[in-house]
C-alpha cells in the first residue's frame, strides 16, 4: 500500500522540529463551558506543582500562568527517552462583561486546574412583570376619551 503525501503534517513535523528545544511559552488546553450561572474552566496542567500557578484578573483580562519544572537524574545519565516538557504554561482570556471577578475561585486537582468564574447577578436572565393601567388611567394616559363619529 503507497503511503499518502500530506503537506499539513510534513508542515507541522518540520515545525515540531525547528521549536523541540525552545523556551518560550506553552499553551495548556483547556475547556470551557457555561453550567447555570457561572462558565467552568478545566485546564490541563500535569505535573506543575500547585504553588507555582498564578491567576489574576485585571480588568476584564483573566491571566493563566504556571510551571512546571522537570526533575532528572543527576548528569551522567544517557536518556533514551525524553518526551514531557517543563517551562512555563500562559493562557489569557477576555471575560466581557457581565462576569463576578470578585468571587472567581479555582483548585487543581489530579493534573487539572478548575477555576469557576460566577456571572454577575446584574447579567443574569431574569423575567420583568408587565403591569397594565387601570381602564380609567389608560384614557388618561392617552388623551381625552373619544366619542363616537355619529354622536
Amino acid at each position: 500500500m503507497a503511503a499518502r503525501f500530506d503537506p499539513f503534517r510534513e508542515i507541522d513535523r518540520v515545525a515540531g522540529a525547528l521549536f523541540e528545544n525552545r523556551s518560550g511559552l506553552r499553551l495548556m488546553p483547556m475547556d470551557l463551558y457555561r453550567d447555570g450561572d457561572h462558565y467552568v474552566l478545566n485546564a490541563d496542567l500535569p505535573g506543575i506543582d500547585p504553588g507555582s500557578v498564578d491567576i489574576d484578573v485585571d480588568g476584564q483580562l483573566l491571566t493563566i500562568r504556571a510551571e512546571r519544572t522537570l526533575r532528572g537524574p543527576e548528569s551522567g545519565v544517557k536518556w533514551l527517552a525524553r518526551e514531557r516538557e517543563g517551562g512555563s504554561f500562559l493562557r489569557q482570556l477576555n471575560l466581557g462583561q457581565g462576569i463576578d471577578i470578585d468571587a472567581i475561585t479555582a483548585h487543581y486537582e489530579n493534573g487539572v486546574l478548575s477555576v469557576t468564574i460566577p456571572v454577575s447577578e446584574r447579567a443574569k436572565p431574569r423575567k420583568i412583570e408587565v403591569v397594565s393601567a387601570p381602564a380609567d388611567r389608560a384614557v388618561e394616559a392617552g388623551g381625552a376619551e373619544q366619542k363616537p363619529a355619529d354622536a
